[in-house]
């Protein structure tokens, strides 16, 4: 079973969105340490005074004094007090004595003598049951991150993360749709052979399925110039003959006198009407290549179709004492064009009727498909002729082909490609092989619509 995938558009949408959430998840993230360190709140003065007392009573002077230049990194210049005097053997400043002054009546100061300096005071009583007292000055922080540097520092981070992951997914699609433009600039300049090719033909996606599909018509261009070629070959080489006969013909007419030429124009007349038949066959089966992608289809009741055209043929095998005989298994309803299929269906009874030999026998069959073409319809059309050498069966559906019976029957070896090509419009198949007992028999496997059996 095919793993379903997103579209296209719908990939596009889940990576602009998460492209986005990305970068605002990482903007917040930058901008928050930014603003946390910019607009850090006040001090725990307990907390400053407890640490300060377990540095003395733990280390002394050494101690507070070590923990006095961690606090003047964090920009607070504070000391213990004791009974006045600071234990750091330092002389107060000024305002630690108007402070010390404040203490008896509250455990805890916190004077602002200007904006932005602070000047707090905290009672701690430490292990040793001793009261001693934090005095620590704050002056004017650095000034706060102004909101414009924070939005400045979002957009250029939003396009960073949004470049990076455009730049993937923009490269992600240019490769193959550049892979797409090189292979239809080769075809442009000559290169019938140019394909996508892996890895861009193989993704699963639509420029994936947009690169197999360049691959598909590629591949079908080069098959129809091909044929194109081949059938310009072939129409070449066949028209060269009877041209060169009617050349010598008209030459021979022209020399002869009198009532004698006519018998050299009337040669020439027939071989006019053969090139008449080349190019006409040759133009249609030119004009089915062009025409067939394009065809009307409708349901085709097959049955009452094959009897019509034997119907038709009735008369000249009858001109042979050849026998017609049809049966039908089922009676099948096909979907396709009317006039094609009567078409390919007489082609076959011509050519059935023609290799046979007076008195013989031509048999048609309307039959289910066995095997894994189950749902299929085979239409056999079977002849008593000669058969055709196991070395030319693969080659009857070939234009102009005419193989080692050639000279059995008039034709041009362009009925079977025609039917050939009528059958592959209607996703059939054509199946030539020798019969058993001699004769040829000709399948033409079709899928069918439905089935009914009959009564």
């Amino acid at each position: 079973m095919k793993r379903p995938t997103l579209g296209f558009y719908a990939r596009l949408l889940v990576w602009f969105v998460a492209a986005n959430i990305i970068t605002l998840l990482v903007s917040v993230l930058v901008t928050e340490r930014f603003a946390r360190h910019a607009y850090r709140g006040e001090p725990d003065w307990a907390e400053l005074a407890a640490g300060a007392s377990r540095a003395w009573l733990e280390g002394g002077a050494v101690a507070l004094d070590d923990w006095h230049e961690r606090q003047m990194r964090d920009g607070i210049d504070a000391t213990l007090y004791q009974g006045g005097n600071n234990l750091l053997q330092r002389l107060p400043p000024p305002f630690a004595r108007r402070v010390l002054e404040r203490l008896p009546g509250d455990d805890s100061v916190v004077l602002r003598p200007r904006p932005g300096t602070v000047v707090a005071a905290e009672a701690v009583t430490g292990s040793d049951g001793v009261q001693r007292h934090l005095i620590a000055f704050r002056g004017p922080r650095p000034p706060h991150a102004r909101i414009e540097h924070l939005l400045l520092v979002q957009i250029v981070l939003s396009a960073l993360v949004i470049g990076a992951l455009g730049w993937w997914l923009a490269r992600s699609i240019a490769r193959p749709v550049a892979a797409i433009g090189e292979a239809t600039r080769r075809m442009t300049a000559g290169d019938l052979a140019a394909r996508v090719g892996a890895p861009w033909a193989s993704r699963d996606d639509e420029l994936g399925r947009l690169a197999a599909d360049f691959d598909r018509m590629a591949a079908r261009i080069e098959a129809l110039i091909a044929h194109e070629r081949g059938v310009l070959q072939d129409v070449s080489h066949e028209l060269r003959s009877p041209l060169a006969r009617l050349h010598l013909l008209l030459d021979l007419a022209r020399r002869t006198p009198g009532a004698a030429a006519a018998a050299h124009f009337e040669r020439a007349e027939a071989e006019i009407t053969r090139l008449d038949r080349i190019i006409g066959e040759a133009l249609a089966l030119s004009r089915m290549e062009a025409e067939l992608p394009g065809m009307t289809m409708e349901p085709i009741a097959l049955a009452p179709l094959v009897q019509a055209r034997v119907a038709a043929f009735q008369v000249e095998a009858d001109s042979r004492r050849i026998g017609l005989a049809v049966t039908a298994a089922v009676q099948p309803l096909l979907s396709g064009s009317r006039s094609l299929i009567e078409r390919a269906v007489d082609n076959l009874l011509s050519n059935a009727i023609k290799f046979s030999g007076d008195g013989g026998q031509v048999d048609v069959a309307i039959e289910p498909a066995s095997g894994d073409a189950a749902g299929a319809i085979d239409l056999v059309i079977r002849d008593h002729g000669p058969g055709v050498p196991e070395a030319d069966l693969a080659n009857l559906g070939r234009p102009f082909f005419r193989g080692a019976n050639a000279s059995r029957a008039d034709g041009h070896g362009l009925g079977l490609a025609i039917v050939d090509r009528i059958v592959r419009a209607h996703r059939g198949v054509l199946v030539v092989a020798n019969a058993e007992g001699g004769g040829l028999r000709v399948t033409v496997r079709v899928p069918g619509l439905s089935t009914a059996g009959l009564e």
